[in-house]
């Protein structure tokens, strides 16, 4: 039998793989390790995109307050994605290094002072420095997706990986509407407007500083314990940071899937700065009616996101690794074809309509991408996760920049154009392809390459030697359910692990 197929508890509270990885994802359990590490990582996410996006449901009243200009907010929202660009690869390089448990818990502890600033901020200049500073926290995604592709095992990845970030996103729904209604309380209580949104912020302050204790004190690296404990016993091996690196950067499907991933993640993004300033002017509802509205948009990820890891998976099952590429593929175009739509009506009604069946793909879109990024690489899978959201936060800047900065163009005019690079930036996927299994449009290679190949290139001969390879061994073999059951691949050659590894 094969590793893949091997299915039990050893100990744990749900099936488990080789590597001890849980082959099914019990949403109602919160046990340890497995499902205790799913929950804070969806909520630790969560409570990092309340704080970032707690301003643009308020700005109306911060604007007001602060003087703000079109030019300011616009540049507030580019500053609250952009700190995240390089800090996602960082934040990557930390988890491979120490652990998503460190890692997500300093980053969170270290971005809290800005939240609580928010309330102090009297200038644009300042308004745009606890912006800028609050979003690097948006870079725990990349530690939540490190920590799901570290406990859950193949064949429920992809799953894992959709619900945990869009559970996560779904703080970015959520906070339309929570701070609105925080904003009314404190305000029927006495507070001066003025007074009222500034007291606001401590809501989400104090709600992300308690996640971090939370995954600090009660999170696991790891099945089978914390980086920490592991290094020190000699169970796991202490990469260098020049190899991770080098295999990160080295490997093309990695950039690639940045570009896709900053039109399907930073068009969400985007969204989520504008939408509600862009109902409020241009239809000319209330506030609460706006937050509603622009909520409905990030709330869609409490199934679109998980659903496109589920049908990542799905897919995967029948038709391997090539049934994956081929989903996001389609779904990001069709997500494209509907931001064109969005921007060209002018009936709030259909407006509406169509932005909720546009938040389902482009965020399904997410998920689908999420369900590929663990299987580009073993050794490096915190860089190319951090690599990978780093370009999600590049595309949303972009965009900001190029369509919704200052008055160039209308906004719905931006949202139409949006689309254009939404399908453009797609179309390179066309290129991505694994030789074990495939790509878009070509079937496995001829050459008899396989999984082991593959991910044993990622380590040089003298390191296979010390056994440094061991896990990577182990994870190729239990991916060779992406080689699926229609699409045919190279089979596992029968004297085991090849004794060339070529960069693959």
């Amino acid at each position: 039998m094969n590793i893949s197929q091997t299915e039990n508890n050893e100990g744990f509270s749900t099936p488990v793989d080789s590597e001890h990885k849980a082959t099914k994802l019990r949403i109602h359990s919160v046990a340890a390790p497995h499902m205790r590490a799913f929950h804070l990582s969806w909520i630790s996410f969560f409570a990092c995109f309340v704080s970032t996006f707690a301003a643009p449901p308020l700005i109306p009243l911060i604007r007001d307050n602060l003087n703000l200009t079109s030019t300011d907010i616009g540049n507030a929202g580019i500053a609250a994605v952009s700190g995240a660009v390089f800090a996602r690869i960082v934040m990557g390089t930390l988890c491979d290094l120490f652990g998503p448990r460190v890692a997500s818990a300093a980053l969170m502890l270290l971005t809290a002072p800005a939240v609580y600033c928010s309330a102090i901020a009297n200038s644009p200049a300042s308004f745009l420095l606890v912006r800028f500073f609050t979003g690097f926290s948006l870079s725990t995604f990349v530690s939540t997706q490190y920590w799901m592709s570290s406990m859950f095992s193949a064949p429920v990845v992809g799953t894992a990986n959709g619900v945990a970030a869009g559970w996560g996103n779904l703080g970015g729904g959520a906070t339309q509407l929570i701070m609105p209604y925080v904003f009314t309380l404190i305000h029927s209580i006495g507070s001066t407007k003025f007074t009222a949104w500034r007291i606001a912020f401590f809501v989400p302050a104090v709600f992300q500083t308690l996640s971090a204790y939370s995954v600090f004190f009660l999170g696991q690296d790891l099945p089978d314990g914390n980086f920490s404990k592991l290094q020190k016993s000699g169970d796991k091996h202490k990469d260098k940071f020049s190899q991770v690196l080098y295999q990160a950067i080295t490997n093309y499907r990695g950039w690639i899937l940045a570009l896709t991933y900053g039109y399907c993640f930073g068009v969400e993004l985007t969204v989520d700065n504008i939408i509600a300033q862009y109902f409020y002017d241009r239809f000319h509802v209330n506030l609460h009616t706006a937050g509603i509205i622009a909520a409905s948009f990030g709330l869609a990820n409490i199934f679109s996101r998980p659903l496109g890891g589920y049908i990542s998976d799905v897919m995967a099952t029948r038709f391997g690794m090539r049934g994956r590429l081929w989903t996001l593929f389609l779904v990001q175009i069709i997500g494209g074809l509907l931001c064109v739509l969005l921007g060209r009506l002018g009936s709030l009604s259909a407006s509406i309509t169509v932005m909720l069946v546009f938040s389902v793909f482009v965020q399904a879109a997410c998920g689908l991408t999420y369900g590929v990024v663990p299987f580009v690489s073993r050794r490096s899978l915190g860089v190319i996760s951090g690599l990978i959201g780093g370009g999600g936060n590049v595309g949303a800047v972009l965009t900001q920049v190029i369509f919704f900065r200052g008055s160039r163009y209308k906004t719905e005019t931006g949202i139409t154009l949006m689309g254009v690079m939404i399908i453009c930036c797609t179309l390179p996927m066309m290129f991505i392809y694994f030789p074990q299994w495939g790509g878009l449009f070509w079937g496995a290679s001829s050459k008899g390459i396989t999984e082991e190949n593959y991910y044993m290139s990622e380590w040089t001969q003298e390191e296979q030697q010390k056994g440094f390879h061991k896990a990577s061994l182990k994870f190729a073999n239990n991916s060779k359910g992406e080689r699926g059951k229609r699409v045919a691949s190279a089979p596992t050659p029968s004297e085991g692990t090849p004794d060339s590894y070529g960069h693959v």
